[in-house]
């Protein structure tokens, strides 16, 4: 091999070639089918003869048990092989996306069936989800393992960008029906390639006490970190006013002020364009501060509702959406890289069920209150309060030292070793004196 040759080489992500081409590529399929089947459930429950209200029980169906299985699925998923929970919840997704299928493309589909059929499709993913950041962060390693995760979802959002555009295109030209048949192709394709993935590197699980200890088990991992609970509470407040924003009253802003619908479609793919453009960043950019450089990236999401309040011309409105998107792939990837630094592979997916929780537990809630919160004190003032919660929240989470200083190592260190309680230590010294990494 050439010093050229090595060089190259050496500038690569550290992947396990294999698993992490496989778990991209499935990635890409999975996203490229399931955003167009988004629209495309909406669009089905209004063909029927459904209203805002039908869309949103739909939708909700598919929250509820996400919510309510995530932290089962996270434990089941620590405690068997992780690609064959993968497989069995795209199995689940795909029969059920056939089914919603068929019964659209037939003229049959009730709203209690398209129910029943989201609500699978969220059990699924909640089974899914904490296996496939789990196989995720084991597929990877070494001090360019933030790039791997960069370039993972970059590829992601690009899929996730693109499915959306054809999608919204399908649905006009085919129907819902064929685009939720084409997601349950996506899921079968997906579910195929994960069922090669290797996880012979992974060490055997110890026997535990059931499932309720190994819930405990990562409970305690999840609360004996400061700056993983207090960023995952944190989050439970931004995911949830950011989805009000985006869900409620960024519609009626857009049909009041913006033009209608179209405007706004195109500041939701600026945002979309915004997180591949971070991504982007990601695969060159490493933060020796992790977190700090995460967490200072939040602030950019309280823009959008801000400019919502306003409201700005569409024009600067992508440009908002487009830096926001930019900012949180920043937050993902270095939140990502620290979760796989500092979590022990094997409760890997129980840390990432909890963080899910916490992540999404109010979305239902804010997206309920966001009609009355807007009746009692009106849309400007629902929006500015919207982004100032943001901003209040994530300055809160600055004030804790472990976000602060929380540092990128620069080799694989075992978990609770000297070494790993050293760097930790001089991170904090490091923050005292005022010096960013």
């Amino acid at each position: 091999m050439s010093a050229a040759d090595a060089s190259r080489r050496s500038r690569r992500p550290a992947r396990a070639g294999r698993n992490y081409t496989l778990l991209t590529a499935a990635a890409v399929v999975t996203n490229l089918g399931s955003q167009g089947a988004l629209i495309a459930s909406a669009f089905a429950v209004l063909e029927t003869g459904g209203d805002g209200g039908d869309v949103g029980l739909v939708a909700a169906a598919r929250t509820l048990p996400l919510v309510l299985f995530l932290l089962i699925g996270g434990a089941v998923a620590d405690r068997l092989p992780r690609h064959r929970v993968m497989v069995a919840a795209n199995a689940l997704n795909c029969v059920s996306q056939a089914v919603f299928a068929i019964l659209v493309l037939a003229g049959e589909a009730r709203l209690w069936q398209m129910m029943l059929l989201s609500a699978l499709g969220g059990t699924g993913q909640a089974f899914f989800s904490p296996a496939a950041e789990g196989m995720l962060m084991s597929s990877v390693s070494g001090e360019q393992a933030s790039r791997a995760f960069a370039m993972f979802r970059m590829a992601m959002q690009g899929a996730g960008l693109g499915g959306a555009a054809l999608g919204g295109a399908m649905v006009a030209v085919v129907g819902p029906g064929w685009v939720l048949a084409v997601d349950a192709v996506a899921f079968a394709v997906a579910g195929a390639l994960r069922s090669f993935l290797d996880v012979s590197h992974i060490p055997p699980r110890e026997p535990g006490g059931g499932l309720l200890s190994d819930l405990r088990e990562g409970w305690r991992e999840f609360v004996g970190r400061p700056w993983l609970w207090t960023i995952v509470a944190q989050f439970s407040v931004v995911v949830a006013v950011v989805g009000a924003a985006d869900a409620v009253y960024g519609p009626l802003v857009a049909r009041d002020s913006l033009g209608g619908p179209g405007p706004w479609g195109l500041a939701l793919g600026a945002f979309g364009a915004g997180t591949v453009g971070g991504a982007l960043l990601m695969t060159r950019w490493k933060p020796r501060r992790l977190l700090l450089a995460g967490t200072l990236c939040v602030f950019p999401l309280a823009a959008p509702a801000a400019a919502l309040a306003v409201p700005v011309p569409v024009g600067p409105l992508c440009a908002v959406m487009f830096v926001s998107g930019a900012a949180i792939e920043v937050f993902g990837v270095s939140w990502m890289t620290s979760l796989h630094q500092e979590i022990p592979e094997d409760k890997l997916s129980r840390v990432s069920a909890y963080d899910w929780f916490g992540s999404i537990a109010m979305v239902p809630l804010a997206t309920a209150l966001a009609g009355p919160t807007e009746a009692a004190f009106g849309r400007t003032a629902a929006l500015w309060g919207c982004s100032a919660l943001v901003v209040v929240v994530t300055a809160a989470v600055l004030c804790v030292p472990d976000v602060r200083n929380l540092t990128r190592r620069t080799k694989a260190v075992a978990h609770g070793s000297p070494v790993a309680e050293f760097e930790f230590r001089s991170a904090d010294a490091e923050g005292t004196a005022g010096r960013l990494g």
